[in-house]
């Protein structure tokens, strides 16, 4: 059977399903597909100011589906190579998107699907989540931006040994490092995230979107090229409605209202 992407609404937050029970949320082309069709309709939608990705049931994602990967050792190159194209088209409009995309990450993100997590800008995980790059185990090497997310975020030493051995690591020692913002009872990841994606909700959307692309953007910037990149955002934002609004509810003493 094959795997679904559900998308459903919590206020003003988009949840997205990984939804594949049989296959432990493996991933596949339609969910990539679906994938970036929410997130292009979310974009567009001014109702929708944060979207959160999570699993059906105990597990987040336990990456590709191996019986789908060996079929595809049958067909030409091509075709896996489509598929992960598909992937990637994915990951980069998740890192693109303007509104903040959080992961909400129960019992395991295996290979493609701790990848899925990483190009998340937030990630919340149950205090029993286990994240495992697991390519080498099957011979396999990494996709889904995996390699690229470790290597800017950890030491050279610990991504080789979560690339190369495949070793698992807990979601309290990936929140040490950083790379986990939450970490909720097991059962708890998602309520977390969406009162995360609340707080997120309640401010101003352009600015939040100012602020990820200048993320984004500073990796490959020169400190002169992000000084300019700054200021442009900044005095944007502040002949934005929601700068005038954000400025005059803080002199006032009350709650802002973004549009």
């Amino acid at each position: 059977m094959a795997g679904a992407l559900k998308s459903t609404s919590d206020g003003s937050t988009l949840v997205l399903t990984l939804s594949n029970p049989e296959f432990k949320n493996a991933l596949g082309p339609e969910i990539y597909a679906a994938g970036v069709e929410a997130l292009n309709a979310a974009e567009n939608n001014p109702e929708i100011r944060s979207v959160v990705i999570t699993g059906e049931g105990p597990v987040f994602c336990a990456g590709g589906n191996l019986q789908r990967l060996q079929a595809n050792r049958q067909l030409p190159p091509e075709v896996q190579a489509q598929s992960i194209d598909g992937l990637h088209s994915w990951i980069d409009s998740i890192r693109t998107f303007p509104k903040p995309v959080i992961a909400a990450v129960e019992g395991a993100a295996a290979g493609a699907g701790f990848s899925l997590a990483l190009a998340c800008d937030l990630l919340v995980a149950a205090d029993n989540a286990v994240f495992v790059m697991a390519y080498s185990t099957v011979a396999l090497s990494p996709d889904g931006g995996g390699s690229w997310a470790l290597a800017r975020a950890l030491p050279r030493a610990l991504v080789t040994e979560l690339l190369m051995c495949g070793e698992r690591i807990s979601a309290q020692k990936l929140q040490g490092f950083g790379l986990v913002n939450r970490v909720a009872a097991a059962g708890g990841a998602l309520a977390e995230a969406l009162k995360l994606a609340d707080a997120l909700n309640a401010r101003a959307p352009n600015a939040l979107a100012s602020i990820k692309e200048l993320i984004n953007e500073a990796p490959a910037n020169t400190l002169g090229q992000q000084l300019s990149s700054e200021r442009d955002h900044f005095v944007r934002n502040l002949h934005h409605a929601n700068g005038g609004e954000g400025i005059e509810a803080f002199l006032q003493k009350r709650p802002p209202r973004y549009r």
